[in-house]
């Protein structure tokens, strides 16, 4: 019995764990101290959050330089920001 009741525990938390993963959770107010939201720089599936229709939020954007996905980065540095001739924006791309 002591053994059955540990594996179903065990297998209990490693279902949260992985549940927990699946559903990504909102960027912590703290990464945004002295950052700003920058637009169109985030690769597929690594946006901080916000990707608009079709998303949830951090880690669902679509597709690469996706023009409503956001990543954090440091206040004053988006707009000048060239990823791959992506340029970053401070507003999301409607379109």
């Amino acid at each position: 019995m002591i053994r059955s009741t540990l594996a179903l525990t065990l297998a209990g938390s490693l279902a949260t764990a992985f549940a927990s993963v699946a559903f990504a959770a909102p960027l912590p107010a703290e990464k945004m101290v002295g950052n700003e939201k920058c637009y169109g720089i985030a690769l597929k599936g690594k946006n901080d959050c916000a990707a608009g229709a079709g998303t949830t939020c951090a880690g669902t954007s679509t597709m690469d330089y996706q023009g409503n996905a956001w990543k954090a980065v440091p206040a004053g540095t988006c707009t000048s920001m060239n990823v791959n001739g992506h340029m970053g924006m401070l507003t999301p791309k409607k379109g």
